[in-house]
């Protein structure tokens, strides 16, 4: 049964099947598999609807004319009893448009077709299709009002011929109940398996959707990463390369061989350590598998080394580290990288030899970063980067905040509250 259903399910939402001929003879539907879509696809919407019902017609037609000569020969109809015997299987040919037009057709070609006295028993089938189609595409209150209507006038009819024949027909009354119990109960199955299909989309589709959102946070997350490992590394490079021309240039006779060999130092160790962070960052496009690991997040335990990196820079930083309690990684990672951002930019824009103050201290339930230099701050009119737009990232990925702008009395100020408790939806 359940294969069935999911291969009728499959069939309804117009499953792609290869096009070549070898798998197409392998997965073609099943006969069982059709016969369950039909039952589970709307008949108001399933393809060549009329043409089919054409088809129906012309067989009920057969099958009442066949009931007619042979079921009880004593009412054979006349002339007349054919020609309203087949005229009422012409409108089932629009049965799925206006299932309700088509029965009260049917209910006025049948009632004198009755009233005349001939065969009972040949219209019967014609009849119970159209109500089933109106129980089946119907609300279960007007099904249940069209049987009674249609109960009640057959019966008042079969009075005004005989009695016997109308109580004969409240005794097989049971039928038209059954059909129409049947068409109510297959409107529901029908419903029931169109909730299922439209859960299933809609799961597809917010599997789908979260598949990207999760692409888009990586990318993100790998773009800041990559900001602010190169902005830190080429920024201590170019000043540090700027301290190895300055003493190369400044008296070629009095050549401080141990100063540039120094600086020479310092930028093959930034580059090191440069890739090193930038390998484990691009490890994650490697991943073939599902795994969201990331790698060692950089901590609270990285600060000294900003600090002598800034320092060897030519910055004068001063550092006041208070911290009682160890956040959660992720939180460490981002007071890193906003120091590290917050340090390169005073580096960069700050001046030569600025004076920078390194904050950090925890308080119920936030850890507190600050960063403050005394330099000028960024050029006016230049060109925006991405530093201030991914400290705030940064902070709001752990659900805190950050600001930056220039100070009152001179020079640059970053400051960020971050929450020591991870909250649902950071990272």
């Amino acid at each position: 049964m359940t294969r069935s259903l999911l291969g009728a399910l499959l069939s309804r939402k117009g499953a792609f099947l290869p096009e070549d001929d070898t798998v197409h003879e392998t997965t073609r539907p099943r006969p069982g598999d059709r016969i369950m879509a039909a039952v589970n696809r709307d008949p108001r919407t399933a393809p060549h609807g009329t043409r089919n019902d054409a088809l129906l017609a012309v067989v009920l037609a057969v099958a009442a004319v066949c009931a007619a000569l042979f079921t009880d020969e004593a009412r054979r109809p006349d002339a007349l009893g054919w020609t309203l015997l087949l005229a009422v299987h012409v409108p089932i040919v629009w049965r799925r448009r206006r299932p309700m037009l088509v029965l009260a057709a049917l209910v006025a070609l049948i009632v004198p077709y009755h009233a005349l006295e001939y065969n009972h028993l040949a219209p019967t089938p014609v009849a119970y299709v159209a109500l089933y189609t109106v129980a089946v595409t119907g609300r279960p209150l007007r099904t249940v009002l069209t049987g009674a209507t249609v109960l009640g006038v057959s019966t008042s009819v079969m009075l005004t011929v005989s009695t016997h024949q109308a109580v004969e027909l409240l005794r097989t009354s049971g039928w038209i109940i059954a059909v129409l119990f049947c068409g109510i109960d297959v409107r529901y199955y029908r419903q029931y398996v169109a909730s299922i299909v439209e859960r299933a989309v809609r799961a597809e589709r917010t599997r789908e959707e979260e598949a990207r959102r999760r692409v888009a946070e990586e990318r993100l997350r790998i773009a800041r990463d990559l900001h602010d490992l190169l902005a830190h590394s080429i920024t201590l490079i170019g000043v540090q390369t700027s301290v190895a021309a300055h003493v190369l240039a400044a008296d070629p006779e009095r050549l401080d061989r141990e100063a540039v060999a120094q600086s020479l130092d310092d930028i093959a160790e930034t580059c090191r350590t440069a890739r090193g962070e930038l390998r484990t960052t691009l490890e994650v496009l490697r991943e073939h598998g599902l795994s969201d690991t990331r790698g060692p997040l950089p901590g609270l335990d990285g600060l000294p080394d900003l600090v002598a990196a800034a320092r060897l820079s030519g910055a004068r930083v001063e550092q006041d580290l208070r911290i009682r309690t160890d956040p959660p990684p992720a939180v460490g990672a981002a007071a890193y990288r906003i120091v590290q951002e917050a340090l390169t930019n005073a580096v960069r824009h700050a001046g030569p030899e600025p004076a920078v103050r390194l904050r950090l201290y925890d308080e119920p339930g936030a850890l507190r970063v600050s960063v403050t230099d005394d330099g000028t701050g960024p050029t006016p009119g230049g060109i925006p980067g991405f530093g201030l737009v991914g400290m705030r990232e940064r902070a709001r990925s752990v659900g805190g905040t950050l600001d930056a702008g220039p100070r009152r009395d001179g020079g640059f100020e970053v400051t960020a509250a971050l929450p020591l408790t991870m909250g649902e939806g950071t990272v």
